[in-house]
């Protein structure tokens, strides 16, 4: 079964932003290169709210989180990420219906 979360980051301020999105730059190549059970990892900057950032990540199920989150990379965004936030909201998921890219077992 698919797993998901949206997570709401708000960093300091601009210049904490613009650190933060360097930090997901980088950690965005290796989970690109090296999680085939990462379907989606996306960060989106809300409407009039320049200092938050929104994450969406959808995962083939919840043992491809789990290794997820025990890889270096993401380690180190975590360990990393702190220095720009003043605040974050984790809501997990659990798929209902929808449309959702297709996983690397499903095909």
């Amino acid at each position: 079964m698919p797993f998901g979360l949206v997570v709401r980051f708000t960093t300091r301020d601009a210049s904490a932003a613009a650190g933060f999105d360097r930090l997901v730059a980088e950690t965005l190549e290796e989970i690109r290169s090296r999680e085939p059970g990462t379907l989606v990892y996306v960060s989106h900057v809300p409407e009039g709210e320049p200092n938050v950032r929104v994450f969406y990540e959808l995962y083939e199920d919840r043992e491809a989180f789990d290794r997820h989150e025990e890889q270096l990379h993401v380690k180190r965004f975590l360990a990393e990420r702190e220095q720009f936030l003043t605040d974050t909201e984790v809501t997990f998921l659990n798929e209902v219906a929808g449309k959702r890219p297709v996983s690397a077992r499903e095909r």
